[in-house]
């Protein structure tokens, strides 16, 4: 009798410990600059990360490690800068380096979290079947199950809706698959001949992924709320991402003639050639050449449909989070849960003439960060200098739960609670001299142009080795 008194005991204070642990929503936007009208910017429609803004800390000086999707994940999630990792491109496993180490959402496992990822949390070439396999408590593969509206189907290659674009797409893939192609060449291959840079349509949110995600979030938070053990949930929404495709309410917020378009659109002056590059990705559009001039920059039409597409795709994406927040505010647990929310890197919309990421230009480094947690300040803006290997640490202090001693980044909670209004004076080396060669090789063109002497022989065969 007496044991069993003592068991109880026991296990009311372990209860009680778990309801009082926070939980977390962790957000990653994909190619999100901070073109958000919690950073200034007054033409956007971005209410729900704005609300989020207002109810935390928006960091204005934020920078990511390296403006390449897979670095810049993999240095987020670990705490440890690129030079650690030895994840540099798109071709190189998160693990290959760092199999010893933990990622943030591992952390939070290993102290007692229900830990689960939706969306691109990791760039897909860089982690395991499980989206790194280690990090998750709940499988991924699992809650990653999408239900498209049957009127339309799955859209084509993850990204595709319209049906006269779909039906010619189909019919090339079919024809692929009839060669003896697999699935995933076959794909490839008609993509390299359609493959549109925008698509608007009056569709629902759900016929899209980002959609998809966000209704899957929503039935998980419905799902661990108020359970015994706290959540660390993961979401990553993959728009603003190329291609521009959002549906057409999102695109009917803005005026195309009203978008202005970039005032300077050539190389800085005095710039070494190797810090430019040739936007690459946006090129593999199968729109996009025949709308380039003589003088190497897109014509304006083209320039204003892009970055209409681009804001289009934010305020998309933007909707897809408010539900998500909202169901913290329905399940009651918002007033217990840390939000973090980061985008891997910025976006170039043709400022020096260039398009997409991959440079160290500011408008691919800076990167919008904003966390909101309990006993923190609410609707503060702070422009000292923070970078992404400091996320991991934050979270950890915020949640009281061990820090690991290996990681790079400095806990930003004492900014968030008032008690200083910086933490570093610089980002300590933390973005990595990005070469042409670097750019091509990411993007699978391994050709060497002049500039890359910049990087040591011995490094550039380590770089080819992985």
């Amino acid at each position: 009798m007496y044991k069993s008194i003592i068991t109880a005991i026991f296990l009311l204070i372990s209860i009680t410990s778990f309801s009082q642990k926070k939980n977390v929503l962790f957000i990653a936007v994909d190619d999100l600059k901070p073109l958000l009208g919690c950073y200034g910017n007054t033409e956007i429609h971005s209410p729900n990360i704005d609300r989020l803004a207002k109810s935390g800390t928006v960091f204005l000086n934020n920078h990511c490690q390296q403006a390449v999707c897979s670095p810049s994940r993999a240095s987020l999630m670990f705490g440890l800068r690129p030079d650690k990792t030895k994840v540099w491109d798109l071709k190189t496993l998160v693990r290959t380096a760092t199999e010893k180490d933990k990622t943030v959402a591992q952390q939070f496992k290993e102290n007692g979290y229900e830990a689960v990822a939706f969306g691109k949390i990791f760039h897909i070439s860089m982690a395991d079947k499980g989206h790194d396999t280690k990090s998750w408590t709940i499988d991924y593969s699992k809650v990653n199950q999408y239900n498209y509206p049957k009127e339309l189907g799955e859209p084509f290659a993850g990204h595709y809706q319209k049906p006269e674009v779909k039906k010619e797409m189909q019919k090339l893939y079919d024809s692929f698959l009839k060669e003896g192609l697999k699935p995933g060449k076959a794909r490839g291959k008609v993509l390299g001949k359609i493959k549109p840079s925008t698509e608007m349509l009056d569709i629902a949110d759900e016929a899209y992924g980002d959609g998809q995600i966000a209704q899957n979030a929503v039935k998980m938070i419905d799902q661990l709320a108020n359970q015994k053990k706290p959540f660390f949930i993961a979401v990553g929404f993959k728009k603003p991402h190329l291609p521009f495709v959002a549906p057409k309410k999102y695109w009917d917020l803005y005026n195309r003639d009203k978008i202005e378009l970039a005032n300077w659109q050539k190389k800085p002056e005095g710039a070494p050639d190797f810090a430019m590059h040739s936007w690459g990705e946006l090129k593999s559009y199968s729109d996009i050449k025949p709308n380039i001039l003589p003088s190497g920059i897109l014509n304006d039409t083209k320039q204003h449909e892009l970055i209409h597409g681009y804001m289009a795709a934010v305020s998309y994406t933007d909707a897809q989070i408010g539900k998500v927040l909202d169901e913290l505010e329905k399940q009651g647990v918002a007033n217990n849960t840390i939000i973090v929310l980061w985008g891997d890197h910025g976006w170039h919309l043709g400022d020096h003439g260039i398009w997409c990421k991959h440079s160290n230009f500011e408008q691919a480094t800076h990167s919008p960060l904003i966390f909101s947690a309990p006993g923190t300040k609410k609707g503060l803006k702070n422009s000292s200098p923070t970078e992404f290997v400091d996320i991991f640490p934050t979270l950890c202090d915020l949640a009281e739960i061990d820090i690991p001693e290996n990681i790079d980044g400095v806990s930003l909670k004492p900014i968030l609670t008032g008690e200083v209004s910086k933490v570093k004076d610089l980002l300590s080396a933390s973005i990595r001299v990005v070469s042409e060669w670097v750019i091509r090789y990411a993007t699978k063109d391994t050709a060497t142009p002049p500039g890359s002497k910049l990087i040591s022989e011995k490094e550039k065969k380590q770089r080819l080795k992985i």
